[in-house]
């Protein structure tokens, strides 16, 4: 086996950053790169001439055993599987019963309500997730949460590149022993594989929550976004991509001198800031598949089989009238079913048992990633590309219509990794509804 080198060489990298913590010999830095997370290894470190490759181990972008780990892990005796969902106890929608955290949370606020309930029951010692940082360039930071506050913090979709590059040596490094990493299920397989081969770190993890992933975006995005609307990132104090109820708007405060604000209709002065507010279906999906990677193209895993909870929008009737925020979840463990209706009974949050057909009626992006991906896999091996590889065997045979999808994808993301094509992109934007 060769090193974490041979995911770049071959553009299958996620940017999940698992591949940094694997490293024993702390070989490997994760940089942005193309609007990316990415790895870069230090030769002078690396000893997989002396039979090291934990990082190709942990690596997700190559691919996975979705079924062998999945029946490894989950074996409660209620378990039933389904194609889009995997192996699961029960479906939900449910939300927090606190106001606020509704409100501002994703969409109804489940993930943030539960770990805060978990942490003041001293059931987990902290959760693993990622928050807007007005400090960081990236606008984002990723840590140890370990307080109502700290969780808090980390509310909302992120729509940008995450990487958890530090969560290994972090959990490691602290006194608890009982932790829970939110990521994506690109991150949560990277880490299914690193337990494999890392008891230190296996031992320290209770759990893992998933958030459903249509596809990633890259940091282009962002700086789209805020180009287009004259938004300039050092000048915020707080950004949130979907804040202010269900789906709700991308939210940008900002010194009031960064422009004419009586000119812009939807900028408001208050308290010497400009607060810019604009619906997530405004400004979200028109962009398509603009800044989406090319490796999101080949991945199967919608909802994050291999996670304890799984977490995401629920955009169906009669959800759909909701306006202040509605989660569905997807529970895997005894453990997490008990402790979510503790909740509910203590009057945390409200939980409602849903069939996982209806579950899987508003996640269409769900079939898109069996099917389409599936196909995108396939043309490719035809080829001559290396693709991940799964132990699954519903991929099927590419059509005429797999190879316009492929091709129309690849060219709206090959405007998106060059500025000086963006012009296009706003021209074009309004009308790809038939470049899916």
């Amino acid at each position: 086996m060769t090193n974490i080198n041979q995911t770049l060489s071959h553009d299958l990298c996620t940017g999940c950053g698992v591949c940094e913590g694997a490293c024993p010999f702390h070989a490997i830095s994760t940089i942005v790169k193309a609007g990316r997370f990415l790895p870069i290894i230090d030769d002078t470190k690396c000893k997989n001439d002396g039979g090291c490759h934990r990082c190709m181990d942990a690596c997700p972008g190559v691919g996975i055993d979705l079924m062998r780990i999945s029946k490894e892990l989950f074996t409660d005796n209620e378990l039933k599987e389904d194609k889009m969902v995997g192996k699961y106890l029960k479906c939900f929608t449910g939300h927090s019963n606190n106001e606020y955290i509704r409100y501002h949370c994703a969409s109804g606020g489940m993930i943030s309500q539960f770990l805060v309930f978990l942490l003041e029951k001293k059931y987990i010692d902290g959760a693993f997730v990622t928050a807007f940082d007005p400090a960081n360039e990236l606008l984002i930071s990723s840590y140890i949460a370990t307080t109502t506050e700290d969780i808090l913090k980390a509310k909302g979709s992120k729509y940008a590149p995450v990487s958890l590059h530090n969560a290994v040596a972090g959990i490691k490094a602290a006194s608890g022993t009982k932790y829970v990493i939110v990521g994506l299920p690109c991150h949560i397989q990277g880490f299914r594989k690193l337990e494999a081969i890392d008891r230190k770190f296996r031992d320290k993890v209770l759990g893992y929550f998933a958030i459903y992933c249509s596809s990633g975006r890259t940091f282009y995005l962002t700086e789209h976004v805020f180009k287009e609307r004259g938004i300039k990132k050092e000048n915020l104090s707080y950004f949130a991509y979907r804040d202010e109820g269900c789906l709700g708007s991308m939210v940008a405060k900002q010194r009031c001198s960064v422009r004419d604000t009586d000119s812009n209709t939807e900028a408001i002065l208050y308290k010497g800031y400009e607060v810019y507010k604009e619906r997530y279906q405004s400004y979200y999906h028109p962009l398509r598949s603009f800044f989406i990677p090319r490796r999101c193209l080949f991945c199967i895993d919608h909802y994050g089989e291999l996670g304890d909870v799984c977490f995401g929008d629920i955009h169906v009737e009669p959800y759909i009238q909701d306006t202040i925020g509605v989660n569905s979840l997807v529970v895997r463990k005894k453990l997490w079913l008990d402790w979510l209706l503790e909740a509910k009974k203590e009057g945390c949050i409200t939980l409602d048992e849903i069939s996982v057909e209806i579950l899987n009626s508003s996640q269409k992006m769900s079939y898109k990633k069996k099917e389409r991906n599936g196909r995108f896999i396939n043309l490719n091996r035809l080829l001559g590309r290396v693709m991940p590889v799964y132990d699954v065997d519903y991929l099927h045979k590419p059509t005429i219509k797999t190879l316009i999808d492929y091709i129309q994808n690849r060219f709206q993301q090959f405007l998106g990794r060059h500025r000086a094509m963006w012009w296009l992109i706003t021209l074009l934007k309004k009308n790809t509804s038939n470049l899916k």
